[in-house]
């Protein structure tokens, strides 16, 4: 299957933004599960191209002149092969994603839940039980967190979108000892009042990485794209940036996915 991805983010301040660096991890990767086909980014000025701790390929865009908007394109053709999970496993151990974050700690509540569920003679079977009882416990639920919202306030609320159902999997799985990673993407869908900004998480388990979206309830990756991974969303967010400035600040995002060829 043919994606075409086009996602642009636009900045606008109330004042003159005196100095911006933009972190940018908005190009994906060649894996078994895909084949970039072409990917452009279209920034405001050069951005210095390399790779971050995790292996995710990160543009550093610094303005250093007065401005009062920022506008960052990304823009590209991939092909994802169904069933297929990524494997490329990276040059980490896997042991460094039990690390928590104060955005996925377990706490009492996560651990107990997470425990009902889990059965350690058969791990994969019963993390999908789990990530269906968290989709029921905690209903899609779009404007009623942020992205500073733990998992555990999540979890309380009993309501949250693909981030914090991302972000309590992950609690639950490294509660249990383990190992799980969040994973930023974009995701196609026939539906399209669908957001195409997505977040799933990918669990360490017969010796590979496997993925759990909640959201969506499904373990096959078959309409994803994946972009970052990380510990927790700071660190697989597409745009994260710091300015000098500015004030007030409007963030506007839009992302779509369409299918370029139809499967016979």
């Amino acid at each position: 299957m043919k994606l075409n991805v086009s996602h642009q983010t636009h900045y606008t301040y109330a004042q003159q933004v005196k100095r911006s660096t933009q972190y940018l991890r908005l190009t994906p990767q060649d894996s078994s599960h895909q084949k970039i086909l072409s990917w452009d980014l279209t920034l405001p000025e050069y951005a210095t191209r390399t790779l971050d701790a995790y292996g995710n390929v990160l543009h550093v865009l610094t303005l250093d002149q007065p401005h009062q908007a920022i506008t960052i394109e990304a823009n590209g053709v991939v092909e994802i092969e169904d069933n297929m999970e990524d494997d490329n496993c990276g040059h980490l151990s896997p042991l460094v994603f039990l690390r928590t974050s104060p955005l996925t700690h377990a706490d009492g509540a996560i651990r107990d839940f997470a425990g009902r569920y889990y059965r350690p003679q058969a791990q994969h079977e019963s993390l999908c039980t789990l990530m269906g009882e968290l989709l029921l416990k905690m209903p899609y639920s779009p404007g009623t967190t942020t992205v500073k919202d733990s998992a555990s306030q999540a979890f309380s609320a009993q309501q949250g979108v693909c981030q914090d159902h991302t972000h309590v999997f992950l609690a639950c799985c490294r509660s249990l000892g383990i190992p799980a990673r969040y994973v930023s993407g974009y995701l196609y869908s026939e539906d399209s009042t669908h957001v195409a900004m997505h977040a799933w998480a990918e669990a360490w388990l017969d010796d590979c990485w496997q993925s759990f979206d909640v959201t969506n309830n499904t373990c096959q990756p078959n309409q994803h794209l994946k972009l970052a991974i990380g510990i927790d969303y700071l660190d697989a967010c597409p745009v994260r940036g710091i300015r000098l400035g500015g004030g007030c600040e409007d963030m506007h995002t839009v992302a779509a996915v369409h299918m370029l060829d139809i499967p016979q």
